[in-house]
């Protein structure tokens, strides 16, 4: 089933075309890896395809949904339900607890319990092998733990993608390596799909699909065997 489908998408900002037509299509359950150099324009089509920002040109369409159709309000609502996101930097709250940090997107959505979203929040913090972690701090947690409690947060909601941005890019070896693996057992337990951009040849090689991008415009693409 193809859940993510755009096309012809183009961005522009002052002089310079960093997106020149990309098209991508994304089916349930896959994982996806963009890779290329810097200033390929990467990280601009995962915040488009993710709603962080509009395109000049072309259509995204999620799980059939026309995104360039909402405006901010709906457009918020959508991407809080349907897409969640793994940043380099993981981006927690200081001032919050692990458990904390994870319910904060169920939180924002407003549609469930407090105590339904805590214990939703717990679960998948055992799932992702973090159960004695909870009630620390970021600042008390080590890089890896703190890059699989922002993966939790992103699987908070239930979301119909996971996009990754360079989510490995500020761990070891050995945390990265866990991580990757991660990503592919969430996809197989959960159906879960994930879109990463990476320099990570590794985690590219593991992909379901290895896209390159480069000035602009995708390249083409490798499925992995």
């Amino acid at each position: 089933m193809t859940l993510l489908q755009a096309n012809g998408i183009a961005r522009k900002y002052g002089e310079l075309q960093v997106l020149k037509g990309i098209d991508l299509e994304v089916r349930k359950g896959e994982i996806v890896a963009i890779v290329g150099a810097s200033g390929a324009g990467k990280s601009t089509l995962l915040h488009i395809i993710g709603t962080l920002d509009r395109p000049d040109k072309g259509t995204v369409r999620i799980q059939g949904t026309d995104i360039s159709s909402l405006n901010d309000k709906a457009l918020a609502q959508f991407r809080n339900e349907r897409i969640g996101f793994v940043f380099q930097f993981h981006n927690l709250l200081a001032e919050f607890t692990a458990l904390e940090n994870v319910c904060m997107p169920a939180f924002i959505g407003g549609k469930e319990s407090e105590e339904a979203i805590r214990k939703r929040a717990a679960e998948l913090l055992d799932l992702l092998g973090l159960p004695g972690r909870m009630d620390h701090l970021p600042s008390q947690l080590s890089g890896g733990e703190q890059q699989r409690v922002a993966v939790a947060r992103a699987l908070m909601n239930r979301p119909a993608m996971v996009l990754a941005d360079e989510p490995s890019g500020n761990l070891d070896s050995k945390n990265a390596e866990d991580l990757h693996r991660l990503f592919f057992r969430l996809r197989d337990e959960l159906d879960q799909t994930f879109v990463i951009v990476t320099h990570n040849e590794h985690l590219a090689e593991m992909a379901d699909r290895r896209l390159t991008m480069r000035d602009g415009l995708m390249e083409g693409e490798i499925p992995n065997i």
